[in-house]
């Protein structure tokens, strides 16, 4: 098969990183020609004047539409595409020289209709969004389902770093309106459909997440809610692992409270274990202990909004059967 990749990037008010992205793709080491799609999603902050400083070393093909979320741009962005294999990027994440030979190469000799690859943190990034990185992509985190050699689960493909054929686009009618979680609610729909999907190794992505700590959180919270809907649509999808975050929150709270009723310290030894151990390691990768001390913050973030918002979700999807989008309208975008 002939591939023509079109890489397709919604972008809202994001001049400056979609800027990033752009020169990334102007020092690709992939010689064929392939286009750039982006989709200004109803932005008040055109992105036009960084457009125009790329038109002539790029194909690009510059969209706008209303506002109407990530999803539904992607999905835009790959009916006006030429391509027949798309690249799905989120406007934050820079690519390293090799991505786009490396997922040529791959599909040439094991082609599949939807990939993901990972995530990481690039050298110049702040420590924050380092420490984030960590505690999104490691093992001792998540698991690894964001992309690695070491994984608990399958992994899903995420809309940060995905590759989805003409054909599984146009089978599935791609991303549904839901969001966060679009991403892997369109993975499963693709294999129940009978297309394959894979982990793409070495075309991971350094992804610049610029956002605050309260905006992470606010993130984490919508990931935990979203989990529970997803899995009641894909139920061959639950996993015991979703339920660590919560198994954590409680793990921290009977921890604090044993110690506090028994006067003792050793209570809390187990705890303070793995957050050593969570340090340490994210020390090591990073090469930096104040990455180390912020990762643990990091991951207490995480784990309490996710956590806490999956119980509750799972509370009211699972035990109470209501309605995702009655009960979490916020989670979900107008139909068009």
């Amino acid at each position: 098969m002939s591939l023509l990749l079109s890489i397709v990037v919604p972008v809202y008010n994001r001049p400056n990183e979609i800027d990033e992205l752009l020169e990334s793709l102007t020092r690709q080491d992939y010689k064929n020609p392939y286009e750039v799609v982006i989709v200004e999603d109803g932005s008040t902050e055109s992105s036009e004047k960084v457009i125009d400083k790329y038109i002539d070393k790029l194909n690009i093909k510059y969209l706008f539409k209303e506002n109407s979320g990530p999803g539904d741009s992607r999905n835009y962005g790959m009916r006006k595409a030429s391509g027949n294999y798309f690249i799905i990027l989120d406007s934050d994440v820079i690519l390293p020289t090799h991505y786009l030979s490396t997922i040529n190469s791959f599909l040439k000799n094991n082609y599949v209709d939807c990939f993901g690859g990972a995530d990481t943190a690039h050298e110049s990034f702040t420590v924050i969004q380092k420490a984030i990185n960590y505690t999104m992509t490691s093992f001792l985190t998540t698991g690894g389902i964001r992309g690695g050699k070491t994984k608990v689960q399958k992994f899903e493909p995420r809309s940060f770093n995905m590759g989805i054929s003409k054909e599984a686009f146009e089978k599935t009618n791609g991303f549904a309106r839901i969001h966060p979680g679009e991403d892997p609610d369109l993975s499963r729909r693709i294999e129940k459909a009978g297309f394959k999907t894979s982990f793409l190794p070495n075309a991971y992505v350094y992804h610049k997440r610029r956002i605050s700590w309260e905006k992470f959180h606010t993130q984490v919270k919508k990931f935990g809610m979203v989990r529970p809907i997803l899995t009641s649509w894909h139920p061959k999808t639950k996993k015991i692992t979703f339920w660590f975050p919560t198994f954590f929150v409680f793990f921290v709270i009977t921890s604090v409270l044993g110690t506090i009723l028994k006067s003792n310290i050793i209570v809390l030894l187990p705890l303070l274990s793995y957050l050593g151990v969570l340090m340490i390691h994210s020390t090591i990768t990073s090469k930096s202990i104040k990455v180390g001390i912020l990762s643990v913050y990091a991951t207490f973030i995480q784990f309490f909004g996710y956590g806490i918002a999956f119980l509750k979700s799972t509370f009211y999807i699972r035990v109470l059967k209501r309605d995702p989008e009655k009960q979490f309208p916020y989670l979900f975008f107008k139909k068009n």
